[in-house]
């Protein structure tokens, strides 16, 4: 997919224009270098636009939900990330809002010029953020956000408009792009401005179109335990009509964002070229022992790229029993001193020769884990397995922000075919599609037909085989793995000893801020949602409550 390397020139562009534009008029009454804001292309907003929604599911999905869904784990500062030590006071939903914003103005612009390509985009980019803040949050202010600045001091405290209104529109927008994305090519103003700032497809309009009936594939299905018929109807249509509703079928067409590396606002998170932290962000995340015993147990090629080797192997001998050396790069251990670690922490040492994962918060000491003799936060661990050292880079042919994935859409429509829905292909081949797709994103489609004959592979015709490999496919995308597990409760992941709650969490807390700026409609927001088992101890404002997409369906619990 399409690089965003000069995406932080056109930032510091736009950053400059807007800054001149506010200058005191007594200071600077003219600037004729500048561009006066209210006749500056819309275009100006596209390349921030697209990549903020891009470097937002990163965050998620390589932050502390990857933690949650038990793709990695941290053994340095691991609260948020391991135990789903959350609160109000460290989940805001404000730089959500800022970019829609831009996202805004670039689609009041694009409609006052009559730029039928630009809206489709500014549409699917709307629809993307907003159904982020629900899919997180619940309840949220939509058809009264964004407008205080244009309407007054009556926007300023904006009403939550339900989770269920919310869903609908982002469906109405996605849908309403696929009308604007759907025109002849001589109806597009696609000049080389466009294609520039337009740093996901080069102004390919059919590609944004897919993009747009493919997320309002994702949200049909969100909607299916909670609204069956209406996700039916909605997945039937768009999957039964691929001329006028194309789809992200293709490695080609997805999603997918590059990181260009010029800077650190412009490369892969915890990088260890640009990251201040001296490379402690890059190793204190570790693989999580679920993704790799699922991924080893299926003989999955895709562990070697996303894993690290250990680079000094465990062996425990009997003889002499409180034996401790490496020899050949091998440390051997005595049983006596073996079984002393396994009472001492309740977990027995790790012997894989190839690749080990932290237990899912094992420990308030994760450092510690198989033995570790540097137990400083966030250390470098020899007796397990780090990241790849691709991810230790600024940029790479494999380090993207994957907004929406061919696989994604292949185990949708295996999913819908599972109910009984109708769909073009059988969920077999759905399914089969979606793991080929995963395999060419990540260059080694050649390994398919192995591992498709592999132990535990092969379609079994449930549910839960298909959420698994979708969980899988979603590696650095986790918030999708997430809000899947709410829905369906597959993968059925257990949470550790050391957690927050003896459950995984449903939602992000309402923040502070937001109940001090905004408090009589937040509360009437909080008191829509439905507590749980595991809520009590923080009332409904809790990540362990239900939002309304999943009150009554039952799950995950």
């Amino acid at each position: 997919m399409k690089s965003y390397r000069r995406l932080v020139t056109y930032a510091w562009v736009l950053a400059m224009v807007l800054l001149a534009s506010c200058r005191d008029l007594e200071e600077l009454n003219i600037n004729p270098n500048g561009v006066d804001p209210s006749v500056a292309h819309p275009d100006l907003l596209m390349a921030t636009a697209i990549s903020e929604t891009a470097r937002t599911v990163v965050g998620l999905g390589y932050g502390d939900l990857a933690g949650v869904m038990q793709h990695t784990q941290k053994d340095g500062w691991s609260g948020g990330h391991n135990s789903y030590d959350w609160g109000p006071s460290n989940q805001d939903w404000g730089g959500y809002y800022s970019n829609l914003r831009n996202i805004d103005e670039f689609y009041r612009k694009s409609v006052e010029l009559e730029l039928e390509f630009e809206q489709g985009v500014a549409l699917v980019l709307r629809a993307y953020m907003f159904g982020l803040i629900t899919d997180l949050w619940g309840d949220a202010p939509y058809s009264y956000a964004l407008k205080g600045d244009l309407e007054g001091a009556d926007y300023i405290q904006p009403p939550f408009d339900s989770q269920a209104d919310i869903y609908a529109g982002i469906l109405a927008d996605l849908d309403s792009a696929n009308t604007r994305l759907s025109q002849k090519s001589s109806a597009y103003a696609i000049s080389d401005v466009t294609r520039t700032q337009d740093v996901l497809y080069e102004g390919a309009v059919e590609k944004w179109r897919r993009f747009a009936n493919s997320l309002e594939l994702r949200y049909y299905m969100r909607l299916s335990e909670k609204q069956p018929e209406v996700a039916r109807a909605g997945i039937e249509r768009i999957a039964g009509d691929q001329e006028n509703y194309p789809l992200i079928l293709k490695v080609s067409d997805e999603a997918s964002l590059s990181y260009p590396g010029t800077s650190d606002l412009d490369s892969w998170p915890a990088n260890m070229v640009f990251d201040g932290s001296g490379g402690s962000n890059f190793r204190r995340l570790k693989m999580c022992a679920t993704l790799v015993d699922t991924l080893q147990a299926r003989n999955d090629p895709r562990l070697e790229l996303w894993a690290a080797k250990v680079d000094i192997p465990l062996v425990v001998v009997d003889n002499p029993s409180d034996r401790d050396e490496i020899v050949n790069g091998i440390r051997y251990v005595g049983i006596d001193t073996a079984n002393a670690y396994f009472e001492k922490w309740g977990v027995p040492l790790d012997e894989d020769p190839e690749y080990v994962g932290l237990p899912p918060a094992w420990s308030i000491f994760p450092q510690s884990y198989n033995m570790n003799p540097n137990l400083e936060q966030a250390p470098h661990n020899p007796h397990a397995s780090h990241l790849n050292a691709m991810y230790q880079q600024a940029s790479g042919e494999l380090l993207k922000a994957r907004m929406l994935s061919a696989s994604e859409v292949h185990f949708i429509l295996a999913e819908a075919a599972l109910k009984g829905w109708a769909t073009p292909k059988s969920a077999q081949v759905h399914y089969q599609d979606g793991v080929k797709s995963s395999f060419d994103a990540w260059k080694i489609g050649s390994k398919y037909n192995d591992y498709m004959a592999g132990e535990g592979v092969a379609f079994a015709g449930t549910l839960e085989q298909i959420m698994e490999q979708k969980w899988i496919a979603s590696w650095t995308a986790a918030a999708e793995a997430w809000f899947d597990y709410r829905r369906t409760g597959f993968p059925a992941l257990k949470p550790g000893k050391e957690v927050k709650r003896d459950a995984l969490p449903l939602r992000f807390y309402y923040s502070v801020d937001e109940m001090d700026f905004n408090l009589d409609n937040t509360q009437d927001a909080i008191q829509k949602l439905e507590e749980t088992a595991f809520s009590s101890e923080d009332g409904k404002n809790s990540a362990w409550s239900k939002m309304w997409v999943l009150q009554g369906t039952g799950k995950p619990y």
